[in-house]
């Protein structure tokens, strides 16, 4: 470790004494509105819905078997 900060590395962090720490189990709860993926679970139905059709399309198609 560089010798600039020798003087300053075992000294305790100043926590503000104003505001009471947030727990951890709720460090994360704050950002659950944000979903970064909006849309998603759509996109992935649809295309579920699409390739089941597709394939229940080729299953009564008996060109498929061939």
């Amino acid at each position: 470790m560089s010798d600039s900060y020798a003087d300053i590395i075992d000294h305790p962090y100043p926590f503000p004494c104003a505001y009471p720490r947030m727990p951890m189990s709720k460090r994360a709860a704050q950002f659950a509105p944000f979903k970064a993926m909006t849309g998603y679970e759509e996109s992935v139905a649809a295309e579920v819905a699409r390739h089941t059709a597709d394939m229940e399309h080729h299953e009564t198609n008996e060109e498929w078997y061939d």
